[in-house]
């Protein structure tokens, strides 16, 4: 795999494994929200985004968070350019379940900031956000809300006829920024009866250049230089899958591995060498008579591990195996009502051996019961979701460190949640939802005790932590009429017992021991977006406007809760006309000076962008060429929601203007 980026000339990360040009023979993802859709319905109740086509290609960048970063209410933990988790609303960490096909993602990317997510922008095809009701089908923790990456390694749908055929798309891409070289190739063949599927990808880049010169300790670097010390990675994998179709489904498997050696930006010498294998079965039966229309069923099984090195020595290694069994059945209407029920079991391991085990082996089993239900009525509709919980966290020691030892808690959580959509007049619809979840702690949450070097502090658990229960109220606007559209979001969600890291005062192993503790908390906000079409006819010209805002306090003693993204807005310009089409954006973040007492303030920033695409047709493939330009005033820039602005000040800035070109061919 490392010598994919050659053979295919390498370009562009951002060209992902985007579906934007295919021969008319080839299957296409549906644009329609799947993973909190599975009713099939058009609207959802509550706030929901997709990117995919050209809308991915030109988001894309090298991780996931940064990808959907900007978009409105989502921000990034944005930890130098090479491990970042999407932020929703203010929340972050396990508050976010992150989902492959609508399976958990099984990764250390939640237990700390350096962690990358196994989930690559060059290797999706679609990128779907879902918060409300619809969430509880995939895990009570998604307070925050869903973000499900989507390929076609297990097709779903035969993609061709009797006859058989063979589809593909290659992506290439360089970049300046960052002296990225990436590619993809994907290959899909088969006939009415089965489907085969084949993937590779490879990204390499070198430090990131940014508009301030700083200094570098890492062997072999510049002392000083206009780049992120230590920001350089190499990523690849691939994946072979396929799936054999009857007359009422499908039943498919894969295979999928993701390496990726990155640099941890906190710290010159410390790099990571990352590794991950995912084995995946699924099917479906439909068109079933009786009780059900359809079953589905999910078995996938994840094996990660992780290393850290300083220098040459290894330092410590992360382990982390996951199984997860997924059953969920459609079933047949009973007059308007229409709906889902299904059950849930998965089970996981967790290891850190080394100087930075901070939390100890541990085991977490969870079993779970849920259901979606819709009300289709003459105004609108209604719908709910209700989830039941059995969970099991054990910390079983650590062989080399007497500071852990054997304990476990269980908890039952419940969480369930109401919505309505009226439509009001034509064109316009409004939305609401009213949701109670319960989380229970995580095993770090109960029972880390250690350094954490990455964070510079020391980290204690607290086995006593009860369940983290909030309540979330929503209330949404949305109209249409033709290319022009707005939406505005108002919601709050108040924390009875938010499970916040906080400092203790005291000094341990040199360092500041941050501990979880129960607080109460609200996070209040507001979102909005639209498109006002400005010209139509050969050439069109629209103007996409978005904004959002959050405040996150601790009521308990009116302080405002770290890394919240400041107030937002943004604009981008799109003009078309015929195969050309281009954007030139804007995104201003104010300064975020609503901060923890003690910690430190970012300054505002504005980020101009641009890009240009060009599409072409030769004989049976479809070619897109792309140029992007971020950061075109070569802005110095800090992310307010990133912890690295507090632990490592100055280090870690956002990265600096950078151009970006590439291919994209379907065939």
């Amino acid at each position: 795999m490392k010598n994919l980026s050659l053979s295919l000339v390498s370009l562009g990360a951002m060209a992902a494994a985007t579906t934007f040009a295919q021969t008319p023979s080839a299957a296409t993802l549906a644009p329609v929200t799947v993973t909190g859709n599975p009713l099939g319905t058009a609207d959802l109740v509550a706030p929901a985004a997709q990117i995919f086509g050209s809308e991915l290609l030109f988001r894309s960048k090298t991780t996931l968070g940064e990808t959907l970063d900007g978009m409105p209410g989502i921000s990034s933990s944005y930890f130098g350019p090479n491990a970042s988790r999407p932020i929703i609303r203010g929340l972050d960490g396990d508050r976010i379940r992150i989902l492959n096909n609508g399976a958990a993602v099984v990764d250390a990317s939640s237990l700390s900031y350096d962690h990358a997510v196994t989930a690559d922008p060059l290797s999706i095809e679609r990128i779907e956000v879902l918060r409300g009701p619809a969430a509880l089908q995939y895990g009570g923790s998604a307070v925050g809300g869903v973000v499900n990456v989507i390929d076609n390694r297990i097709p779903r749908q035969a993609l061709f006829d009797a006859q058989g055929g063979v589809t593909g798309k290659a992506d290439l891409g360089l970049a300046s920024g960052n002296a990225e070289q990436s590619g993809g190739l994907l290959l899909e063949g088969g006939n009415d009866r089965y489907a085969l599927h084949a993937d590779v990808f490879n990204r390499t880049t070198g430090d990131v250049a940014v508009p301030v010169a700083l200094s570098c300790a890492k062997p072999g670097a510049p002392v000083l230089a206009h780049k992120i010390c230590n920001s350089a990675s190499d990523t690849r994998g691939g994946a072979v899958g396929g799936s054999m179709f009857f007359s009422q489904g499908y039943v498919g498997a894969s295979v999928s591995g993701f390496r990726s050696d990155y640099g941890t930006v906190a710290e010159d010498a410390v790099t990571i060498g990352m590794k991950s294998d995912r084995y995946a079965l699924e099917g479906e039966w439909r068109g079933l008579s009786g009780l059900f229309q359809s079953v589905k069923g999910q078995l996938g099984h994840s094996v990660y591990e992780h290393t850290e090195y300083d220098g040459a020595s290894v330092g410590t290694v992360f382990k982390s195996s996951g199984t997860e069994l997924r059953l969920q059945a459609r079933h047949a209407p009973l007059g308007a009502l229409d709906g889902v029920m299904g059950l849930q079991a998965d089970t996981s391991r967790f290891s850190a051996d080394g100087e930075e085990a901070f939390a100890p082996y541990s085991q977490t089993r969870q079993a779970a019961l849920f259901a979606y239900e819709e009300l289709a009525t003459g105004w609108g509709r209604l719908n709910a979701g209700v989830r039941m919980e059995s969970v099991k966290v054990a910390s079983l020691g650590n062989p080399l460190l007497a500071r852990f030892v054997p304990a476990s808690r269980s908890f039952t959580p419940v969480s369930y949640a109401l919505g309505a959509t009226w439509q009001v007049a034509p064109g316009w619809q409004l939305t609401s939802s009213l949701a109670y979840t319960q989380r229970a702690p995580k095993d770090y949450e109960l029972f880390a005790d250690g350094p954490h070097l990455a964070t510079h502090t020391y980290e204690t658990g607290n086995a006593g932590l009860a369940l983290e229960q909030s309540t979330n109220l929503d209330l949404g606007l949305n109209w249409k009429r033709g290319a022009h559209r707005l939406r505005v979001d108002v919601f709050v969600n108040h924390f009875n017992n938010y499970i916040a890291q906080e400092a203790t005062g005291a000094v341990r192993d040199t360092l500041p021991e941050y501990g979880y503790a129960p607080v109460q908390a609200r996070f209040t906000g507001l979102e909005a977006s639209g498109n006002a079409r400005l010209l139509d006819g050969a050439h069109t010209v629209d103007l996409e406007l978005r904004g959002d805002l959050v405040r996150a306090v601790n009521t308990g003693t009116g302080q405002p809760l770290p890394r919240i993204a400041p107030v937002r807005l943004g604009a981008t310009l799109l003009w078309a006309q015929g195969p050309w089409s281009a954007r030139l954006g804007a995104s201003h973040a104010a300064a975020q000076t609503d901060v923890p007492s003690g910690q430190l303030s970012t300054g505002a920033y504005t980020l101009w962008n641009a890009s240009l695409g060009y599409r072409m047709q030769a004989g049976a493939a479809s070619l897109l060429w792309f140029a992007r330009l971020d950061n075109l005033g070569d802005v110095q820039a800090y992310s307010a929601s990133s912890i690295l602005t507090q632990t490592a000040p100055g280090r870690a800035p956002l990265p600096g203007r950078s151009l970006k070109v590439g291919l994209q061919l379907g065939f």
